[in-house]
């Protein structure tokens, strides 16, 4: 069971976990095997403490396959953006304080950051001296309402990068498991100095 894949989530769940971004058994993540399955994490399981034995292969429907593990509800969104775009190929959810807090902080359905060098972190960008938008989804605990608003969202304007859950924390996705770990550790500074700025600025 042991490969490069799921190698690759124990030790972003190791990692995520020394920077404080994933307490209690909060987050999942998953990392995508071809078109049709994905590696997730079991539900329940400390982020930290992972081995290859607590993930399991679902579908795109967020179902397991040939496995007793539970998937996290909050699969249906690993395997919606899997299935929205066939150049993502992992996706990372934190529970962050800055991501956290900033997301009740900012009252639209749009986060908006500019004129931080640290955008450059992010595919695509190659100045500070740009707008860049992370959608602010409502929180709630159905999480195929929740799947369904993201791709209604994605056929008027894709996302990149990642997006906020309102008081719940933060989805980030790359083309594989060192892009996505890129992009969350850059939206989660921004976040972290965006948060600063509004708090300053009261």
């Amino acid at each position: 069971m042991s490969d490069l894949l799921t190698h690759s989530i124990v030790e972003a769940g190791r990692w995520i976990d020394a920077q404080g971004w994933c307490p209690a058994t909060g987050g999942n993540f998953s990392a995508r095997i071809d078109n049709a399955s994905a590696w997730v994490t079991a539900s329940g399981r400390h982020k930290g403490e992972l081995t290859p034995y607590d993930l399991l292969k679902v579908n795109l429907k967020g179902q397991p396959i040939d496995s007793v593990l539970k998937p996290s509800a909050e699969t249906l969104l690993h395997t919606a953006l899997y299935a929205l775009d066939e150049n993502i190929g992992a996706v990372l959810h934190t529970h962050s304080v800055a991501s956290t807090v900033l997301s009740r902080l900012e009252a639209s359905d749009s986060l908006l950051l500019s004129g931080y060098e640290m955008q450059k972190s992010l595919s695509g960008n190659q100045t500070h001296n740009t707008t860049i938008s992370i959608h602010v989804f409502e929180n709630t605990q159905d999480m195929q309402v929740l799947a369904d608003q993201l791709k209604e969202v994605w056929t008027v304007t894709p996302l990149q990068w990642g997006f906020l859950v309102r008081g719940h924390g933060l989805y980030a996705w790359g083309r594989d498991m060192s892009e996505a770990r890129r992009h969350l550790e850059g939206l989660e500074f921004l976040f972290a100095c965006e948060r600063d700025m509004m708090l300053l600025n009261r």
